[in-house]
């Protein structure tokens, strides 16, 4: 019996990667988007003070992390390597997928570029993007002449 893998998204992922191999060729960077292997999922949340990316990449090195910001553009890249393994008699299986990641995202306005911080926890990569404080109206008053 063959287990086959359900993707009903695949289609979809691989049109991502498509628009972003073409935008990205302004950049100069379409050599790297088209050798993404893999697209890691994230959740994205906004909180009163702060965003937060959060990206799912277990078993990948901090080191094997970058992160920029430009352009009001926040890339998050990356590689999982293939660990050697030695085939021994009968089969194997891989699913976890290897290889580099990409991942792109527009920053809100009013985001904080300048303070962006980054941990890795348990195979979960948390992006903080702070926000700026809102300028207050200031309130002028009028004096008589």
């Amino acid at each position: 019996m063959t287990v086959v893998r359900y993707q009903p998204w695949a289609l979809i992922d691989r049109l991502h990667r498509q628009l972003d191999q073409t935008f990205s060729s302004e950049t100069g960077e379409a050599a790297d988007a088209a050798q993404v292997s893999w697209i890691p999922p994230v959740d994205i949340r906004e909180e009163s003070e702060r965003f937060v990316v959060l990206a799912d990449v277990p078993g990948i090195e901090p080191k094997d992390i970058h992160i920029t910001a430009d352009k009001g553009v926040l890339t998050i890249r990356g590689e999982r390597r293939v660990r050697e393994t030695q085939q021994q008699e009968g089969w194997q299986r891989l699913e976890r997928r290897s290889g580099s990641f990409l991942r792109r995202f527009t920053l809100p306005e009013g985001a904080n570029v300048d303070a962006i911080s980054a941990k890795h926890v348990h195979g979960v990569l948390e992006v903080t993007i702070p926000k700026q404080p809102r300028l207050q109206p200031r309130r002028i008053d009028v004096e008589a002449a």
